[in-house]
């Protein structure tokens, strides 16, 4: 039978923070298809309600605006997936923000903006659904990463990959706090993903160039994070914590640009 179809998440309640399009969306997706119920989380209103009302109705899917890198937004968001649905199973916090500056150029507020939404919204969200999920004897808890920052980085990166590398260290500590409470804490690191995000604001030269640097052949797909996330959340995961699954199709492997060998 088909992993879409077996609803192994059936009577489970998950919040994806930063949901309302690209690689949360698609994990949002992915556990309805599972048959969870999903409390789908972000900043933008109209693409999340929209989104939540493709999935299904009131019954299986509730959007909430939150802005995560504020303590009372996480609190809200994790309050709002236990009013609609009687508690909290699953949570992936997805949400990111990774404006291009260099570091020379940085100024202190984009810095701080960045590591807020990503590296600090991970803490609240983490912080707000400890309580619930210790009171239930468990759950999973799921954290996008990437591959900048722990692995690679580039220009203008700076201070996404230090948010970044920040949330491969925090799974760690979690995962260890929160291991005598059934809690599992793990994470997911992408490399190129190829989003509305990536489609509207990369040229198709960039596209390409990406492409190129990817064994595989192509850019990853949301739906390519989705499955390594709900392998986190699935039963299968059940003794794996405090680690992370790279999803980039190769990219990081190679030493230098000629990689590719010929059929022959």
């Amino acid at each position: 039978m088909s992993a879409f179809t077996d609803k192994r998440l059936a009577g489970r309640t998950a919040l994806v923070v930063g949901a309302a399009r690209g690689i949360g969306a698609a994990i949002a997706a992915r556990f309805v298809r599972e048959g969870a119920r999903v409390v789908i989380a972000d900043t933008e209103t109209e693409a999340g309600e929209a989104t939540a009302a493709a999935l299904g109705g009131p019954e299986q899917t509730r959007f909430v605006q939150t802005d995560i890198s504020r303590k009372d937004g996480a609190e809200h968001a994790v309050s709002t997936a236990v009013d609609a649905f009687g508690g909290l199973d699953i949570l992936v916090q997805n949400a990111g923000i990774y404006p291009w500056t260099l570091i020379e150029h940085i100024s202190p507020e984009e810095w701080d903006a960045v590591l807020g939404v990503n590296l600090r919204g991970t803490f609240l969200a983490a912080q707000a659904a400890l309580p619930v999920m210790r009171a239930r004897g468990g759950g999973r808890m799921i954290f996008t990463s990437s591959v900048t920052g722990p692995k690679v980085s580039s220009p203008g990166h700076g201070h996404y990959a230090a948010s970044k590398a920040g949330i491969n260290g925090f799974i760690r500590s979690a995962a260890i706090e929160f291991a005598g409470y059934g809690i599992t804490v793990n994470g997911v690191e992408p490399g190129n993903i190829l989003t509305e995000g990536m489609k509207a604001h990369r040229s198709p030269a960039f596209i390409r160039g990406m492409e190129d640097a990817v064994p595989l052949g192509r850019l990853g797909t949301p739906d390519d994070v989705a499955g390594a996330v709900y392998f986190f959340a699935s039963d299968d995961a059940a003794y794996i914590t405090g680690t992370t699954i790279v999803i980039d199709g190769g990219q990081i492997l190679p030493e230098g640009n000629d990689f590719r060998l010929s059929p022959g």
